[in-house]
């Protein structure tokens, strides 16, 4: 069995900063990529970084140059350093790990973005 667990929401400031992490325990191995998702109210859940087995990473364009996203293979951990928050990077946000056989999620961690 799989557990991913993120922890690090809560509430900021815009232009504050916040950081992210989540660990993938249990039986997985072979990880192929873990990343980060977020949901906003009343819209579909979209990615926001991800960082692959080979350490390429991809971001959003709304988060790019103000958000990092960073792995520690041994520990099956990836991190989201956030910076320069606005309001609209409010909403819960999901890790997503992958191995070669399925697609894990966690259960969320809000973050919230005051103005």
């Amino acid at each position: 069995q799989v557990q991913v667990v993120e922890s690090g929401g809560g509430l900021v400031q815009a232009g504050g900063s916040l950081r992210l992490s989540c660990t993938a325990s249990g039986s997985i191995f072979s990880v192929v990529a873990m990343g980060w998702y977020r949901q906003a109210p009343g819209k579909q859940r979209v990615l926001v970084a991800r960082i692959s087995g080979d350490s390429a990473t991809n971001y959003a364009d709304f988060v790019k140059g103000r958000f990092t996203v960073s792995r520690d293979q041994a520990k099956n951990t990836v991190y989201l350093e956030m910076n320069s928050l606005k309001p609209e990077d409010t909403g819960v946000y999901y890790c997503n790990v992958v191995n070669l056989r399925n697609s894990y999620w966690g259960q969320g961690t809000q973050v919230t973005v005051s103005s």
